[in-house]
């Protein structure tokens, strides 16, 4: 029994909301847990929880012995069933889809990808349906417990309308998204900023659970950061929120896109950076894949290059380290593809730049596969059904 409609919130009740996801995020706990956890009763906690097992999404584990003084009867944990629904989500780059299912704990079921050879809207649209239809009909039976869709895409996207108002690596320009997809699919659709979507996923099942307050930053193409602050994601009031690739961090330097000077992307992205290896060593034909093998080989003038760009991301870093103050950061993206090459400079840039205590926050730097921004998607379809 599902929720009367693919839009419908599963939990009926505040308590409710508060119960599931807290076993979703961090269970299974306890009722005892989770009346202290949330300053609800005892009795609260198991009225709130009645309609979410009697629906399948939670059910009771075996009792638990309990000790010390005043123990009680045996608590019975109350844990998350995953498979009682599943999600599929879908990053979009400038050349590919990326789409997985996962099951209501973000665990990743299957993935597939399509190649795009056309950027633009109708045909994205038509590649879209092709790797749903292919994921939602796999041998394992996904499209009975299958009612949502997350699409994470870059740019400037209108979470609440589905509305991508401007995706400068696909030039796609006031897109209604959500609409066509739902048109396209019959499935629920969230379309959400690729970056806050691998940040929600981090902070619901990932390095990020149990955090007040955590940032993300991704470096590739653009560099991007996904803000949490009190427990929730920062979207800002036009859905533009942490945009650290468009930090100055240094007056004289490259001309961006966005018609800024010296902004960390200008000098950090994957496409600055190769404009500048092609400058320093007079070839206009190398990749970054050629840039970061003659860096590893030792050229001293493309070691440079990567050298600035983890700087300025550093820098970056520090900036949002001293005006949010979060708990831990995360750095990833798949332009940690030059891991090696970054790491020293981004944590040397960080440090120098961090005000005080600042400079003591966690630094998580890894790189997370396209999969991993695909699931984004989903964990944010998955709160479409647990927070309205």
């Amino acid at each position: 029994m599902f929720p009367a409609t693919g839009t419908d919130a599963l939990a009926s009740t505040p308590a409710a909301t508060a119960v599931f996801t807290a076993v979703l995020t961090d269970g299974p706990l306890s009722r005892v847990s989770l009346a202290d956890r949330l300053g609800l009763s005892s009795a609260a906690v198991t009225k709130a929880a009645r309609p979410l097992i009697d629906m399948g999404y939670l059910y009771e584990l075996a009792a638990t012995e309990r000790t010390g003084p005043g123990a009680g009867r045996p608590a019975t944990p109350l844990a998350v069933r995953a498979d009682r629904e599943f999600f599929i989500g879908v990053k979009i780059t400038s050349d590919e889809l990326i789409g997985v299912v996962c099951d209501l704990r973000a665990g990743v079921r299957a993935t597939a990808r399509r190649r795009l050879t056309d950027t633009g809207v109708e045909a994205v649209l038509a590649e879209l349906g092709q790797l749903v239809e292919g994921l939602i009909d796999a041998p394992a039976g996904y499209r009975a417990r299958t009612r949502r869709l997350g699409l994470a895409i870059s740019g400037d996207v209108d979470r609440t309308t589905g509305l991508v108002r401007y995706s400068p690596f696909l030039q796609w320009r006031n897109v209604p998204l959500r609409q066509l997809a739902e048109e396209l699919t019959g499935l629920a659709v969230t379309v959400e900023n690729d970056v806050k979507a691998l940040t929600a996923a981090e902070h619901w099942f990932g390095e990020g659970v149990g955090a007040e307050s955590f940032a993300l930053v991704t470096v590739g193409t653009g560099i991007g950061c996904g803000l949490v602050v009190h427990g929730r994601l920062l979207s800002g009031s036009n859905g533009v929120a942490g945009e650290i690739g468009h930090i100055s961090v240094d007056a004289t330097g490259p001309t961006c896109h966005c018609g800024g000077r010296g902004c960390v992307e200008a000098i950090a992205g994957t496409d600055a950076i190769v404009r500048q290896v092609r400058e320093a060593v007079g070839r206009p034909d190398i990749t970054i894949e050629g840039a970061i093998a003659l860096a590893r080989d030792g050229d001293e003038a493309v070691r440079a290059v990567f050298a600035r760009a983890g700087n300025a991301i550093g820098c970056g870093i520090a900036a949002v380290a001293n005006l949010v103050g979060p708990a831990r950061i995360v750095v990833s993206g798949e332009g940690l593809a030059a891991y090696d090459l970054l790491e020293t400079h981004i944590r040397a840039g960080f440090e120098r730049q961090a005000f005080g205590v600042a400079a003591e926050c966690p630094l998580s730097i890894r790189p997370l596969p396209f999969e991993e921004w695909a699931r984004g998607a989903a964990a944010v379809s998955i709160q479409t059904l647990v927070v309205p």
